[in-house]
């Protein structure tokens, strides 16, 4: 068996944990197709397979890898920190400025679309209820 393609903590574990990582790095897909052979084979197996998938949430996760928040949380903490060039940092603080300047006049404008949506909205609601309360009133007029 050649063990360099194990890590440390690969060998320690037992079969079942070994698959799920294999099944992990395969993808959803590979869950799926495990659990239907389950059902084919021994409908206990696919049952037991669905129910974990299940609670462990990944039949509805977009990917069976669990380490990719970490690895965007830990290349996130890596922007930020600064690079060790003065003319970098200062042109990527000046970007990130600008970036957030740009996006608090975008949400006030975004604000600003809806309540003007919102105030059209409420002026045709009023104008709909006025045209209801004389609706009425001219037709006992007119009888």
């Amino acid at each position: 068996m050649n063990t360099a393609t194990y890590t440390p903590e690969m060998t320690n574990a037992g079969w079942l944990s070994r698959s799920e990582a294999w099944l992990d790095r395969k993808g959803k897909g590979a869950w799926i197709a495990a659990m239907v052979l389950g059902f084919i084979f021994f409908w206990p197996v696919g049952l037991a397979l669905l129910a974990y998938m299940i609670w462990s949430k990944r039949m509805f996760s977009k990917s069976c890898r669990h380490h990719r928040s970490h690895t965007a949380r830990r290349q996130a903490w890596a922007a930020m920190k600064p690079s060790g060039n003065r003319a970098f940092d200062a042109y990527k603080a000046d970007t990130l400025a600008r970036l957030e300047q740009e996006q608090e006049a975008f949400e006030a404008f975004l604000e600003r679309l809806r309540e003007a949506k919102d105030k059209a909205e409420f002026d045709q609601f009023m104008e709909d209820a006025e045209k209801r309360a004389k609706a009425p009133k001219e037709e006992l007029e007119d009888a």
